[in-house]
């Protein structure tokens, strides 16, 4: 054999092995916590996972982690970040107020391609406890999941709610209108419409008056 053969062997293996080598390369997920995500990575990559964070600090983590996944060149591994609210309406001192009341406190709604380095982006966010899922292997949410809780997110702002909740039967006073300061007995609820009937002591006799959740406070 000669010199010129000799080489002609170990390079027609390793071009039957490429193949092979760069479909396992597809599916293994970056090794290091600072991997990039791979190039071109879309929304069509993305799912939505949750992200357990401490009570209190699901804003701060969500500036944060916005912040470390562009220092670590990630930025493209992320869409967005939400930290779904509700919209609750009260009275105080006979003035109204809205307020914004968070649905999952010390959790928050993170979108991301799923890797090593994307995982580890999260996980090492101060005040981050982890992801909702089984050990290392977080659990996407689906589709489905999605689509309710962005119609809840969408429903709630359309529509406020109460900041209380009340009962046939239960206590209440007056806070707005002409029967300020009155008190009476819930005599019927109306969840629809945010309305209740209380019966009010008027002239000596039982009045039913109609009044929306936030003119009225419990006893």
């Amino acid at each position: 054999m000669s010199d010129a053969d000799q080489p002609s062997r170990p390079d027609a293996a390793a071009a039957a092995a490429e193949p092979a080598a760069r479909a396992d390369e597809a599916q293994a997920p970056p090794a290091g916590a600072r991997s990039p995500a791979p190039p071109g990575a879309s929304a069509r990559d993305r799912k939505w996972y949750i992200v357990h964070t401490y009570s209190g600090f699901e804003e701060r983590v969500k500036e944060t982690l916005r912040q470390r996944a562009e220092a670590l060149d990630m930025g493209d591994a992320f869409g967005e970040i939400r930290i779904p609210t509700e919209t609750v309406v009260e009275y105080k001192g006979g003035k109204k107020r809205e307020a914004q009341r968070k649905f999952f406190p010390g959790y928050i709604l993170v979108e991301m391609e799923m890797s090593d380095a994307a995982w580890h982006v999260v996980k090492n966010t101060p005040k981050v406890t982890g992801f909702v899922g089984t050990g290392r292997k977080p659990t996407p949410l689906t589709q489905d999941e999605v689509d309710k809780i962005l119609e809840q997110v969408v429903t709630a702002k359309e529509k406020p709610k109460p900041k209380y909740v009340f009962e046939k039967a239960e206590p209440v006073r007056i806070t707005d209108g002409p029967f300020n300061n009155f008190t009476g007995v819930v005599d019927d609820v109306n969840l629809d419409r945010n309305t209740l009937k209380v019966m009010v002591t008027i002239f000596g006799r039982q009045t039913p008056v109609e009044l929306d959740f936030s003119q009225v406070q419990k006893i």
